[in-house]
């Protein structure tokens, strides 16, 4: 007798379909083979399917099980194989019908028959979808997660038992029907802008890093409010979108980070490791690569508090995320690439001791200990950060006045007009610009994909960053002066377009890019 179910694999975000197959040899000893290349998990699974098929009051099989997990060269982690195991024994049972086609089962079992939760639900619901499967059952837990995926029917299973009755007809499970609302309950944030005082150049800087999603490094003596400022940034950021929330809560789903009450991410990231943190816990990792803190930070933002106490090659190993918005992570069993598309933010003090440059404390440390402090940012790492800010310390007049600043929500609208342009722009492309259009005759996007200026390549710099001969000979002044790489100057560039986005203005003006100029260090240590 052959009893065939299907569920699904995690191959980093991605899914793969796994077929269950189970065979049973009435006239031999009773025993169980899982064969299939399963991992510890996976192989202590068949005492927890028997326990529970009998704690459930229902049949297990009597004779020798060979259980087969297809393709056998995939690697087979964690508990999620539990309920299509026991599927496929109670159809080779006779408690459940065989006529299963098009059906995805997914779930960990109890020893009393109760389902519980896994991670990856919304990959491997999104995975069903696409290759056309009717319904997917999943714990109950998990239900709202995979209902986040259209045009499948999602059946919520607490228990092995009510399976079996909904199978047989005596108790049917409702297919889950999902209330999610982006705009129900829009978010809150820790902090606002309005209840920082003083330091409008450093907001001013924030607000064109978060319309136009490019990097900032925040420098200045202790208690200044360099991690006050970070933890403000994300009131300002635009609202996640759905198809952003989705790659977000994806990412989470594998992680098995999403609380247990919120199936959809509806607030962009905000990560801060500590200076301890590890290679592998940085950018991922691990026997079978899961995301580190890059990806958890995408579409967020990435806040490295004490940027120089990071280890050396901890820091070294953002330059390619920083550039390409992707990790790649290689180990024997193949490579998998997860998304790295953050805005990094790092905050430090000048030197050791915190004081150097200060006006009003004399700093401790010699010329020779803050030129090694400094040296251990790199200048590649360096030259991929697009915005430079001194944080000086705040005057008693200032702390002390009870008016508030503007409020992060109208900081937020002027972000999210910027970005809107910017859509607007990448969705148009370059197409209008040389006449080029698609076989059908309309505009050529000549940038998809991109969400924001800090996403441009070189090829959209040269369409949508063109600036008069006033600007052009000033940058010229600037890259010969200070010494500006190439890569600083497309950075320039680039922050010139968010700044005449900021202003509702499609010609970069010489201002804006004036102002570009100031965000850069005015040396390289």
């Amino acid at each position: 007798m052959l009893a065939k179910v299907h569920s699904c694999a995690l191959i980093g975000l991605e899914g793969a379909v796994v077929e269950v197959e189970a065979d049973l040899n009435p006239r031999s000893l009773p025993s169980v083979t899982l064969v299939g290349l399963p991992d510890a998990a996976v192989k202590e699974s068949t005492e927890r399917v028997r326990a529970a098929i009998f704690n459930s009051g229902l049949t297990y099989p009597r004779g020798r099980l060979t259980v087969n997990l297809a393709p056998a060269d995939l690697r087979k982690e964690g508990p999620a194989y539990d309920l299509p195991i026991a599927v496929a024994l109670l159809i080779l049972a006779e408690q459940i019908p065989s006529d299963l086609a098009g059906v995805l089962f997914l779930g960990e079992l109890s020893l009393d028959g109760s389902v519980r939760h896994v991670n990856g639900i919304l990959p491997m619901a999104h995975l069903a979808h696409e290759l056309g499967y009717k319904s997917v059952f999943v714990p109950q837990a998990d239900a709202p997660e995979a209902a986040l995926v259209e045009g499948i029917e999602v059946y919520p299973v607490d228990t092995l038992g009510r399976l079996t009755a909904h199978f047989r007809d005596y108790h049917p499970i409702e297919p889950y029907q999902t209330t999610l609302d982006l705009d129900a309950d829009p978010p809150t944030y820790a902090c606002d802008f309005q209840d920082i005082r003083g330091q409008e150049h450093v907001k001013r800087a924030l607000e064109v890093a978060a319309a136009g999603g490019h990097n900032v490094l925040m420098s200045g003596p202790p208690g200044a409010g360099k991690t006050l400022l970070a933890r403000s940034l994300p009131s300002i950021l635009p609202r996640l979108t759905l198809s952003e929330a989705l790659d977000v809560t994806r990412i989470y789903s594998v992680a098995d980070m999403l609380p247990a009450d919120t199936p959809l991410i509806r607030q962009r990231p905000f990560r801060a490791p500590h200076h301890t943190i590890s290679h592998a816990g940085l950018v991922g990792g691990g026997h079978w690569p899961r995301p580190g803190e890059i990806s958890l930070a995408h579409r967020g933002v990435l806040f490295l508090d004490e940027l120089p106490e990071f280890g050396q090659h901890t820091l070294e190993v953002l330059r390619q995320p920083l550039e390409d918005k992707v990790v790649t992570i290689s180990r024997a069993q193949g490579s998998l690439t997860f998304p790295a598309n953050f805005m990094l933010v790092g905050a430090m003090n000048p030197c050791p001791c915190g004081y150097y440059g200060d006006n009003e404390r004399e700093c401790t440390c010699s010329m020779t200990l803050v030129s090694r402090y400094q040296k251990r940012l790199s200048g590649p790492l360096l030259d991929r950060i697009d915005i430079h800010i001194e944080v000086p310390r705040v005057p008693f007049q200032k702390l002390s006045d009870e008016r508030r600043g503007e409020s992060s929500a109208s900081i937020r609208a002027r972000v999210e007009g910027a970005r809107v342009r910017q859509t607007a722009r990448f969705a148009v492309g370059a197409g209008l610009r040389s006449g080029s259009t698609t076989s059908h005759g309309g505009a050529k996007p000549a940038a998809p994909g991109l969400t924001s200026n800090a996403d441009m390549g070189p090829t959209q710099v040269r369409d949508f960053c063109q600036i008069d001969d006033t600007a052009r000979q000033l940058l010229s002044t600037a890259m010969r002066q200070m010494q500006f790489s190439a890569r600083a100057y497309h950075r320039i560039l680039k922050l010139a377009r968010t700044i005449a986005d900021l202003a509702g203005s499609e010609r970069i003006q010489t201002a804006y890019v004036a102002e570009a100029i100031q965000y850069r260090p005015r040396r390289m240590e």
